[in-house]
């Protein structure tokens, strides 16, 4: 699903009077969600899962093409971690 088309699944339940308004209201709530992480902090939503920004040492990788081996370097990288209660209704 796109961002375009979660936009406009909340527009038809209602949540929203227009599509543009869902889009707006939408990419604010991911503006934040990117701005709390980037701070490094983590967020926690109970019951559907937590997001946080881990980070990824430096190691050796082999170019599965020549075999040579090649430096990765550290990296840091987002984790999510699904709650109990979203894992539930899946299953």
């Amino acid at each position: 699903m796109t961002k375009k088309e979660f936009a406009k699944v909340l527009f038809e339940k209602g949540i929203f009077s227009s599509k543009a308004e869902a889009e707006r209201k939408f990419d604010t709530v991911l503006e934040t969600v990117e701005e709390t992480l980037k701070a490094g902090e983590e967020i926690n939503f109970i019951g559907w899962g937590k997001f946080e920004v881990v980070e990824r040492p430096a190691r050796t990788g082999r170019n599965p093409k020549t075999g040579e081996e090649i430096k990765i370097e550290a990296k840091k990288t987002i984790k999510f971690k699904a709650g109990k209660t979203l894992l539930d209704k899946i299953n």
